[in-house]
């Protein structure tokens, strides 16, 4: 049995940070920007492109789940959406099915869950993402905290409707994952090690049951 990991994440909760600590250390594949680079490769698109279509709110317009059936009107923006939300999916598979991996957003939860993957969700209080967010801001970035804060909740928000959008789920619900981790007020390298170290523990029961339903 395959191990997959996925992170859906709070935007400044550390989630991809999290995530390529806790593959480094359990020595597992970790995926995020390359599924865009294959995505904009498969489908002749540029990558910067396919980024504000996957990433943004091209798709809020067509709220249908991975299955359902568009409208008949033709639109080419939508066969565009549709052609990228084809190609991601594809490649989310494709990726899986080669090794153990650790999987970041895009609905990774979703599109592998034949898989039956360990879903993490991220999260911190407002204060702590804001400080995450500034620590790495680029130094000629100048946004207040009512600026920096806005744009936040505006990409949780993208986030939370691109879910939505493909899943039909409610972004963030906990019954929606495996674990959910909050990282308020702590430093995601300190975390990294106990976390990978439940995470040990709750796969390997995982895996016992499944083989002893099995027998």
């Amino acid at each position: 049995m395959k191990k997959i990991i996925t992170i859906s994440r709070e935007f400044g909760s550390g989630g991809r940070e999290l995530g390529k600590r806790l593959a480094e250390i359990l020595k597992i594949a970790y995926y995020d920007q390359e599924i865009l680079t294959g995505i904009a490769q498969k489908s002749g698109l540029a990558e910067e492109y396919v980024k504000s279509i996957v990433e943004k709110k091209a798709f809020v317009y067509y709220p249908v789940t991975i299955g359902g059936t568009f409208s008949a009107t033709f639109n080419p923006q939508l066969e565009i959406n549709t052609k990228i939300y084809a190609e991601q999916s594809n490649i989310i598979k494709e990726l899986a099915s080669k090794s153990d991996c650790m999987m970041i957003g895009r609905c990774s939860d979703y599109i592998l869950r034949e898989y039956n993957p360990f879903k993490i969700f991220v999260y911190a209080d407002m204060d702590s993402r804001l400080r995450r967010c500034r620590q790495r801001a680029p130094e000629d970035e100048h946004l207040s905290d009512v600026e920096m804060k806005n744009r936040i909740r505006g990409i949780d928000n993208d986030r939370a409707r691109y879910h939505k959008f493909l899943t039909g789920q409610i972004w963030g619900a906990k019954e929606n994952y495996t674990l959910c981790i909050n990282t308020s007020n702590t430093e995601i390298k300190d975390i990294a090690l106990p976390i990978a170290e439940l995470l040990k523990a709750m796969l390997y029961a995982s895996k016992r049951q499944v083989n002893h339903t099995e027998d």
